[in-house]
C-alpha cells in the first residue's frame, strides 16, 4: 500500500467504478449523445464490439476520438455494437503498476461479459486495450485489432473513400503500446498517407526510435517532479522542427498529454494534436 496518493486512488477507482477516475458507472456512455449506435444485449450474438476505453469514455477532449470512431464505423457501413454503461477497464494500466490481483479480476468481469454475447471480434481504441486483450488476457480465441489496423484493412479493400481535405502537413508520434510493444508501424501511416491533400512528415525520432509520451504506466495519475522538460514538450518541439501543423496520435493518453503540452509550452497558435480517428471523420 505504500504509494502515491494519486496511483491509490486511480486503483481504488477501477475497483470500485471500473474507471481510474472513480466516475459513476452510469456516466460511461454520455459521450454517445446523439450517435447511431447499438448496444450489446445480452445473450445476443455481437458481430464487432467496439471497446471504447476509460479516458475516452470520461474525458471530454478524448470523448471526441469516440464519436469520431463512431461516425466512422457508421459511415463505412460497419455493424457493431458498445459495451456502455456495462463496459470495465481493461486493467492494462492496473497490471503495469503491479495490482495483479485487481487485474485479474478485470479479466474474469470482462471475458465474462464477451461470452455472455459470444463476443469474440474486438476493435479498441487504444493501444492500451488492444495489449491488454491480445497479450494480458490468455484467451487466443479473441481476435482482437486496433482500429488504425481496422481501418487499414478496410482501405486495402476499397471500402473507405475520403473525400474531405484536411490541407495540413501533419506528423505522426507512435504510441509506445502501439509501436515498440506491437510492432504496428505501417496502418497508422497508411491511413494518414490515403487522406488527401495533406503532406505527411516523419518526426526525427520515430517507429522504434519513438519517444514516450509519459502518460502510460500509470503515469496518468502521477507527475514526477523534478523541474525538467517533460518528454511530451520536447516532442512538440521537435514537431514545430519538422515543420508539422498537426500531431497526429493513435492512443488517448498521448492525445491528453500531447494537448497539454502544447498549451504549457505557449504554442497553440503554431501546431495542434489529432487523434488519426478524428483526421479520418474529418475527411470521410
Amino acid at each position: 500500500g505504500m504509494v502515491p496518493r494519486t496511483l491509490g486512488d486511480a486503483l481504488e477507482g477501477v475497483y470500485n467504478y471500473g474507471n481510474p477516475w472513480g466516475m459513476s458507472r452510469s456516466k460511461r456512455s454520455d459521450w454517445v449523445q446523439d450517435l447511431k449506435v447499438k448496444y450489446v444485449s445480452q445473450g445476443e450474438k455481437v458481430d464487432l464490439l467496439y471497446f471504447v476505453c476509460c479516458a475516452t469514455s470520461y474525458d471530454s477532449r478524448a470523448q471526441g476520438v469516440a464519436r469520431a470512431m463512431v461516425k466512422s464505423l457508421n459511415a463505412v457501413g460497419t455493424d457493431f455494437s458498445i459495451l456502455g454503461n456495462r463496459e470495465n477497464c481493461c486493467g492494462n494500466e492496473v497490471y503495469s503498476l503491479g495490482e495483479r490481483g485487481l487485474f485479474e479480476e478485470l479479466v474474469q468481469k470482462n471475458l465474462g461479459l464477451f461470452d455472455q454475447s459470444g463476443i469474440d471480434n474486438i476493435v479498441t481504441t487504444s493501444p492500451h486495450c488492444y495489449n491488454a486483450f491480445k497479450n494480458r488476457y490468455g484467451r487466443k480465441d479473441l481476435r482482437v485489432q486496433h482500429y488504425t489496423q481496422y481501418f487499414a484493412n478496410l482501405i486495402d479493400e476499397g471500402k473507405v473513400k475520403f473525400s474531405g481535405k484536411i490541407g495540413k502537413v501533419v506528423t505522426y508520434h507512435d504510441p509506445c503500446f502501439l509501436g515498440r510493444h506491437n510492432n504496428i508501424y505501417e496502418e497508422p501511416r497508411k491511413i494518414i498517407e490515403n487522406i488527401p491533400s495533406l503532406r505527411f512528415v516523419e518526426l526525427n525520432m520515430s517507429r522504434g526510435r519513438s519517444v514516450c509520451c509519459e502518460g502510460g504506466g500509470g503515469r496518468m495519475w502521477y507527475d514526477v517532479s523534478g523541474g525538467w522538460e517533460r518528454l511530451a514538450e520536447s516532442r512538440v518541439r521537435e514537431a514545430l522542427d519538422v515543420g508539422a501543423e498537426i500531431i497526429a496520435v493513435a492512443c488517448p493518453f498521448c492525445l491528453l498529454t500531447f494537448d497539454d503540452a502544447i498549451k504549457t509550452t505557449g504554442n497553440e497558435e503554431k501546431i495542434q494534436v489529432k487523434d488519426i480517428m478524428e483526421l479520418v471523420n474529418e475527411a470521410l
